[in-house]
């Protein structure tokens, strides 16, 4: 999922703050890791996937796009584009590749990510140097 910050709901316009709010943006529990990416045009992480339930990120991401442009595809089959400007939520069973260099600002379940990230790191030191 993912919509522009500016087409969120407005929901408090006064004293010059603006508040946009959009409810039911996905469900998180647990405790929450805040993460900042910097991705390179052509990053994808699919092969680093390799070898989880099937091979698919299995941490559920919100966040916002500063900047680029990323192809999101999930279990199904169904992909969408995300870009800069926007905030996205991409639910568990995914996999991310990297349109435009993008700069990602996002926040995770703590443990569920960063067991994803320790198996992308173990994929890619048994790739050679």
């Amino acid at each position: 999922m993912h919509v522009h910050t500016l087409d969120l709901p407005v929901k408090m316009n006064a004293l010059g703050a603006t508040a946009r709010h959009l409810g039911d943006f996905g469900t998180a529990h647990g405790p929450l890791a805040a993460e900042h990416l910097s991705l390179a045009a052509g990053v994808d992480v699919a092969p680093l996937l390799a070898g989880l339930d099937d091979d698919l990120c299995f941490a559920a991401h919100w966040g916002y796009l500063v900047r680029g442009r990323v192809v999101v595809t999930y279990g199904d089959g169904s992909t969408e584009t995300c870009t800069g400007g926007e905030v996205v939520h991409w639910p568990a069973g995914h996999t991310v590749r990297v349109e435009e260099d993008t700069e990602l600002v996002m926040f995770s379940p703590a443990a569920e990510h960063l067991a994803v990230m320790n198996h992308m790191l173990e994929v890619l030191a048994t790739i050679p140097a």
